[in-house]
């Protein structure tokens, strides 16, 4: 086995190898069966500071001992709700026991729910056993995506389709055209009344371009 794949529901995913879990914004209104506790989880990834995408990362993060990283401003946050953190920016890639890491723009906003400035929104590559996975958290479409399938590849793909805060199925649906990844899974969408949509009318809209779309309930694991 080389990991699972989780979906949490929402944006949140964990990644389970043999060792080790990490998970990407634990958001986690959406799993009746996920309980962290019986996971051992050593990373939290946070794409920005918004609480739908926080989500448990502190407590789960200060309860397993684990490091969240995140982008500088909002690692400092983490840090002062006594978390061990990792603080970073765009462009350079990090390491890691179980592969590497690389924070990569996104088009969006980062702030706390009390206004907090919390640095740059992010989307995060994951490199696992030899597979990349592109999480691109809340974002706009935007050109850098044909920069990011020339320059690493991603076979996993993630992408927000919900619409009013992020993309919406059609221009979700033109940034997996551009990445061309082997799987492309869509997230951030029916958590909330504003992101409700007819999640078929994107399966639909991949067909047409001949891309795979995994169209995962929460907590569906897939093997890779």
């Amino acid at each position: 086995m080389a990991f699972d794949l989780t979906y949490l529901g929402h944006s949140a995913f964990e990644i389970k190898t043999h060792k080790q879990s990490i998970l990407i914004d634990p958001f986690l209104q959406a799993s009746r069966k996920y309980d962290y506790r019986d996971s051992d989880i050593t990373d939290i990834f946070i794409t920005h500071g918004h609480s739908d995408h926080i989500g448990s990362a502190i407590d789960i993060a200060i309860n397993k001992r684990a490091t969240i990283t995140a982008i500088f401003e909002l690692a400092n946050y983490c840090t002062q709700k006594g978390t061990k953190t990792r603080g970073v920016n765009f462009g350079a890639w990090l390491d890691y026991e179980w592969g590497r890491a690389l924070f990569v723009p996104a088009f969006h906003s980062s702030s706390s729910p009390d206004g907090v400035y919390l640095g740059e929104p992010a989307g995060v590559i994951l490199e696992v056993n030899g597979v990349r996975i592109y999480h691109a958290g809340d974002t706009a479409l935007f050109s850098d995506m044909k920069f990011i399938r020339r320059l690493y590849s991603p076979d996993i793909v993630m992408l927000p389709v919900g619409g009013v805060y992020t993309m919406d199925i059609e221009h979700a649906a033109i940034a997996a055209k551009w990445l061309k990844a082997t799987i492309t899974i869509p997230m951030h969408y029916n958590t909330f009344d504003a992101i409700n949509v007819d999640i078929s009318r994107f399966d639909m809209l991949l067909q047409t371009i001949n891309l795979n779309c995994q169209i995962m309930e929460p907590d569906e694991v897939l093997n890779f």
